[in-house]
């Protein structure tokens, strides 16, 4: 599915107690993060984010009795500063546009008032297709 792009996965997790794992692919590993709600679902309603751990390549597709995978796809960073970073998903569901800023003790997670419009990138392209 990402065609050599970096891979992100939202885990669900049952234990200890409901919650998500979003997890995007750089330098290597997985860089994760906590996220009790899951993400937002519209923009205003920020997201407690809180840092976790590194995973494993591997853990992209790891599902087991308490964990199972919410979401996959690829994903792709736009800006990024000292305190945010503004990427978009690109998962089953289509691109959403997220950004992750610093509190200077965690992290929120907002979704964009500015969706992406061109959902042409998420689809592969039709090599029958002489233009």
């Amino acid at each position: 599915m990402n065609r050599g792009r970096p891979v992100f996965v939202l885990h669900e997790h049952q234990r200890p107690r409901h919650h998500f794992d979003l997890r995007l692919e750089q330098d290597g590993v997985l860089r994760s993060w906590a996220v009790p709600r899951g993400l937002p679902t519209r923009p205003g309603a920020d997201r407690l984010a809180v840092p976790v751990d590194d995973h494993d390549l591997g853990h992209a597709t790891y599902e087991d009795a308490t964990k199972s995978i919410a979401d996959t796809g690829w994903w792709e960073l736009e800006d990024r500063d000292e305190r945010r970073f503004v990427f978009v998903l690109h998962g089953r569901g289509g691109a959403r546009r997220y950004a992750l800023i610093s509190t200077g003790q965690g992290a929120l997670l907002h979704l964009l008032k500015d969706q992406p419009t061109d959902q042409a990138a998420d689809q592969p392209a039709d090599e029958s297709d002489p233009a």
